[in-house]
């Protein structure tokens, strides 16, 4: 079945929420404590305790970070070369250099609006809040929003930061037509969360994704394929394609607050009740709510600001499980990109979803023809696999999965894969971190395996 989505009425917070503030100062303080705290991190620290002498251009700190950040595919791998030559890069160490981060400095606060970003060489805008007592020294939860049809990014920014409080920064892209689905829409999205971790000090642990009506499709389909980043979804008065409903298998540890108007006309209700019943199946935990409230101008079609406050205080319990024992993951043929500790390198002839998603469909996206691995951490050092449709998967492996110091054992399909020792690599670890641009998602063990034929 085929459900039409795309509508372009769409509402959002009750309109009668306050707006707030625009940026203000109190930074000179900051900038000084800032600058202390930089010379501290980047001489003190530099190599994960060791002072760094200052006939030494190229500490080892910098080399990674500019590694991690420049766009320059071979300028990177020339500081990869140099810190692989580096008597002080051992896997430990630099770990130790990409979990603390950059120190960072004085940024604006409060409303900016119309933030400029590239993506496939088009300028998009995001609207951003950060609260007035941002401190560059603490970590802060990000909430990403995207908006309905008909509305901004910066629209939303006013309807949501006076209720998220002083321990969230809230990022509202704008895409035109609130077309969420798209794959350039995806792209603004992680796009936008890597904008703002550059210039603020965001907690990889607590990032969340949300949206209205359309920006809820967006939130269901983009958190799905990328269900590791998040924290929580929470997609409102929206719905997702039954084509598209194995990814929610993803969701296996990514919590879900899921909210919907029962006298909706755009959206009618029973969408939000038919992923309910799935995710119910899969034996997931969410959170499903349904409000009889009517809006003067959008009717049932909106999110009541009297469902804030609960949403909120939902987000500021949940914390992504960055390393669970047991993962899930379906892809299509266009997301064959890391899943957490597992990828899927290479399939069978599965459905490959086009630019708009499903908007041409052939017979593998009718009868859901997708690729499926499942991984669990079975025993101590022991990492049991069942695959579909997979020709060839990777295991990202490290101390908080398995002993490195140990002999692992792979075993696909009821079929032993691999047995023996694993070798921690500084180059592992560095490529995967700059692939990933997470701090806390880090791997220096890469073992890559291909699949039996079943007899």
């Amino acid at each position: 079945m085929h459900v039409a989505l795309h509508k372009r009425s769409s509402y959002s917070l009750s309109n009668d929420l306050p707006s707030c503030f625009t940026a203000s100062g109190c930074l000179a303080t900051g900038a000084a404590i800032l600058t202390l705290y930089a010379v501290c991190v980047l001489s003190l620290c530099d190599d994960a305790g060791a002072v760094s002498s200052e006939t030494d251009p190229r500490p080892l700190s910098r080399l990674v970070h500019e590694f991690l950040e420049t766009e320059d595919a071979d300028h990177a791998k020339q500081v990869l070369s140099e810190i692989l030559k580096n008597p002080q890069a051992d896997p430990t160490r630099v770990e130790t250099i990409i979990r603390a981060g950059l120190p960072y400095g004085a940024r604006p606060v409060g409303i900016q609006a119309g933030v400029p970003i590239r993506v496939r060489n088009h300028t998009y805008r995001y609207g951003l809040y950060v609260p007035l007592s941002y401190r560059p020294t603490k970590d802060y939860a990000l909430v990403i929003c995207l908006h309905g049809a008909g509305f901004t990014g910066d629209a939303y920014l006013e309807r949501w930061q006076a209720r998220l409080g002083d321990d969230y920064i809230l990022a509202c892209p704008t895409f035109g037509e609130g077309a969420w689905w798209t794959r350039q829409a995806e792209e603004l999205v992680l796009a936008t969360i890597r904008a703002v971790q550059a210039r603020y000090r965001i907690d990889p642990d607590r990032i969340f994704l949300t949206g209205m009506s359309n920006g809820g499709i967006g939130a269901w389909i983009i958190g799905s394929h990328h269900a590791s980043r998040f924290a929580g979804l929470s997609p409102m008065a929206s719905g997702l394609d039954q084509v598209l409903y194995p990814f929610l298998e993803n969701l296996r540890h990514t919590p879900i607050y899921l909210i919907h108007g029962l006298k909706d006309q755009v959206m009618p209700v029973e969408l939000s009740r038919s992923i309910a019943k799935e995710l119910t199946r899969l034996g997931y935990a969410f959170v499903y709510r349904e409000h009889d409230r009517v809006h003067s101008v959008a009717g049932g079609h909106y999110f009541p600001r009297e469902e804030l406050p609960e949403l909120v205080a939902w987000f500021g319990a949940r914390r992504r499980e960055p390393f669970p024992k047991k993962v899930t993951v379906v892809r299509d043929a266009t997301h064959l990109v890391p899943f957490g500790w597992v990828r899927i390198d290479a399939t069978d002839r599965i459905a490959a979803l086009s630019e708009n998603l499903t908007d041409s469909r052939d017979e593998t996206i009718i009868n859901r023809i997708y690729a499926k691995l499942d991984a669990e951490i079975a025993a101590p050092n022991r990492v049991e696999v069942r695959t579909q449709r997979v020709r060839r998967y990777s295991l990202f492996l490290n101390h908080w999965l398995v002993d490195l110091s140990k002999p692992i054992t792979v075993v696909t399909d009821g079929r032993l894969s691999y047995e023996g020792p694993v070798a921690p690599s500084v180059e592992t670890l560095l490529r995967e971190s700059r692939t990933r641009q997470d701090r806390h998602m880090l791997f220096p063990v890469l073992l890559s395996l291909s699949v039996e034929d079943q007899p």
